[in-house]
Formats: structure tokens, sequence, C-alpha cells
């Protein structure tokens, strides 16, 4: 693997080294009908990260793809007692397309870990997951870090059907409260998570929230957390032609202050107080 750290002084508004490196590629499987999982060999440096955060892959070119930027992929787990990386992602365009041709042994350029991640601050002890589809990727590392902080957390997870839901064994593994639901079952609507999520206040009073992606859930999550003052936090979906900030490409607008104010997703987020974000 070769490595290359560049220049993160005071100021550049990121938490940790970021480094440049060639990883060689553990498995690139399929997961389910949408989905594959990339688990990539890393030096511990490229490890060093938090939920929340995200990677620039250079994906490969060939005769049949020639996608011409880098790719933003959050990342899906870290272990560094292992020596891996790993990220899920779904094929939909051609950089996910030929990422999803590379197999066990060839090599892939990544740059980060980039942005700034999810807070678990001391006082939240009760926490809550949401999140749909490939959302559920960028949050998956937020159930490892509960758990090494002994926090309790509830993971809902939602899918168009059973047959595209992802993590449910991966956070059951990491003793997460699991509630599915799913558009095929009927139970995926925005009246039904807010009576599950009420309950679950009624239940024992969550301290923070956490989501990624959708508008849907960000408007539901925004209303209740309004309603109960509770904290929380969402990881942001962007295109991103440099993911370091420079090319302005990810700005949006956020409330803050009483007024608009435009940021760089990537620079000063992606994650961002719940409150602060402006559906689109």
């Amino acid at each position: 693997m070769k490595s290359i750290a560049l220049d993160t002084a005071p100021g550049t508004g990121y938490a940790n080294p970021i480094h440049e490196v060639e990883c060689i590629i553990r498995s690139n499987d399929t997961v389910n009908g949408e989905y594959r999982l990339l688990v990539l060999n890393a030096p511990l440096e490229l490890l060093d990260c938090e939920p929340g955060q995200f990677f620039h892959l250079l994906c490969p070119v060939s005769g049949t793809f020639k996608p011409y930027l880098r790719r933003p992929m959050s990342i899906y787990g870290y272990y560094p007692d292992r020596g891996e990386l790993h990220f899920l992602y779904k094929v939909t365009g051609e950089g996910t397309s030929a990422i999803a041709t590379l197999t066990t042994g060839d090599t892939l350029n990544v740059l980060g870990p980039l942005g700034r991640g999810f807070d678990i601050l001391p006082n939240w002890q009760n926490l809550l997951l949401v999140a749909r589809g490939v959302g559920l990727a960028t949050l998956a590392p937020l159930a490892l870090k509960s758990r090494r902080l002994n926090r309790k957390l509830t993971a809902i997870c939602s899918a168009r059907s059973r047959k595209l839901l992802l993590s449910l064994d991966y956070f059951n593994d990491l003793g997460v409260r699991v509630i599915a639901v799913t558009d095929e079952d009927g139970t995926s609507s925005v009246e039904s998570m807010r009576s599950i999520i009420e309950g679950l206040i009624a239940e024992d009073p969550i301290d923070a929230m956490y989501t990624c992606g959708s508008n849907r859930i960000l408007k539901l999550l925004q209303s209740v957390a309004a309603t109960h003052r509770i904290p929380g936090q969402i990881a942001l979906e962007q295109q991103m032609a440099c993911g370091i900030g420079m090319c302005q490409c990810c700005v949006r607008a956020f409330h803050r202050d009483g007024g608009i104010v435009n940021e760089r997703v990537c620079k000063e987020g992606p994650v961002f107080h719940l409150q602060e974000a402006v559906g689109c």
C-alpha cells in the first residue's frame, strides 16, 4: 500500500490528517439486488477516522467505463484491528459501475478521511438512528462507536421491500434495537414512523437523533425534535468534484442565526446540526 500524507495545517477544517493511499482490494461482493460491499486493506493512518466522514475514490478507467472525477463514498466500517476499510455502495452510474468491476488483489486509490463526522456528546446516552436505503451505510459506523462508548441505540431501518433492507444483521450483532419498516408492508410512511418514534420517546426519552439523506425523514425528525427539544445531526449527500472544499460544487443553504448561510458539504460537513439543514 502506497500512502501519501497531505497537508492538513490548523484551520483547514479537518480533524485528522488526510492521506492518499493505493489500497489492495480484499473483496468486492454483492450484498443484495442493488448494493455491493467493498473491503480494502488499509494502513492504520487511514483508519484514524470518525463515523460520518467519507473518502474520495479514484474510479478505474477501462475501455467500457471512463469516469472523469473521483466519487465520494461514506465510510461503512473501519477496523484498525483488522486493517480494513469498508464501503457499502449502490451501482447507479459510470463511477460506481467501474468500481464494481474491481476484484480481489486489484488496487484502488482513496483520499481521506474527509469532512466532519458525527458527535456523541457525554450526556447523550440514548440514541436514535433513522435512515432509508443506502443512507444506512453512512450511519452504520455510528452503531459501532455507540457500542464502544456503551450507549443505547435504536435503529429504524427503512426500505422499499424487506429484501432491500440493509445492515440489519450488522446492527443486531452490535446490540442495537432494530425496527424495520418498508413500503411493501405499509410501515414506512411518515405517519407510521412518527408514531414509532413518539412511542420510543414515551418509553425512554431520546437524547439525540441521527439521519442521512432522505428529505422526508429529515423533515419528520426536525418536527419531532423541535417538539421534544431533542438535538440531532444529519449527514448530507451531495455531488462533489474535489472533496476538499476548493471547487464549491457541493454548496448548500442552511438555517443559522435567523438567516440563511451557504456552506460546503464536503468541508463544513457532511454532518450538520439537524435543525440547520434545508430540505431540497
